[in-house]
């Protein structure tokens, strides 16, 4: 078996790292889905949530406001990356259009797309949210991940949270889920 040269290693860590640093650099129209694109697939994205997730639609009935980003793009090789965009959702309309990204570098190896939905149960965490320039899960506000397993459900009388994700829908292999760190910037529609 042969043996990968250190200065290919480096050329490829220096490149991965180049093209993470120029996603979230850039600007976030540049490369921004219209709103009717965001709309459609955030629509999906419910529908796939409220049909795999039992107990889904009478949670979301309950919240001030759901923010959901279908299709999030995760990857990484030591330097990684994450982008999405999608919709907030207040009373069944969308009040707003957001994007999510972070950054890392760690121990880290793969890549994944999934949907995020954060649902705001108190309206005073809604509000802090919507006021932010830029909320950062973990630093402005707590999110409390529930993990949806094979037989997903809500127990609606056991989550008392102001913020509360779900990641489901995951396709590829990316290891280390966490929202924490992940910021959401609101986008001009």
């Amino acid at each position: 078996m042969q043996q990968i040269k250190p200065h290919l290693i480096k050329s490829f860590l220096l490149t991965v790292g180049i093209i993470v640093v120029s996603v979230f650099f850039s600007d976030n129209n540049s490369c921004a889905k219209t709103a009717r694109e965001i709309d459609v697939s955030v629509d999906a994205s419910l529908d796939r949530f409220r049909k795999e997730v039992k107990g889904a639609e009478e949670f979301l009935k309950s919240a001030k406001g759901v923010l959901v980003l279908p299709g999030v793009i995760k990857g990484g090789l030591v330097i990684g990356g994450e982008y999405g965009e999608g919709a907030l959702r207040m009373n069944g309309n969308t009040a707003d259009y957001y994007s999510i990204a972070a950054g890392s570098y760690g121990f880290q190896l793969g890549g994944q797309k999934k949907d995020v939905i954060l649902v705001f149960m108190q309206d005073e965490a809604l509000a802090r949210f919507r006021a932010s320039s830029g909320w950062k899960a973990g630093v402005d506000g707590s999110v409390a991940l529930i993990n949806l397993g094979a037989a997903a459900s809500i127990d609606t009388a056991k989550i008392k949270e102001p913020v509360v994700g779900f990641v489901f829908n995951q396709k590829g292999l990316m290891y280390n889920l966490t929202l924490e760190g992940s910021k959401f910037t609101k986008l001009k529609k």
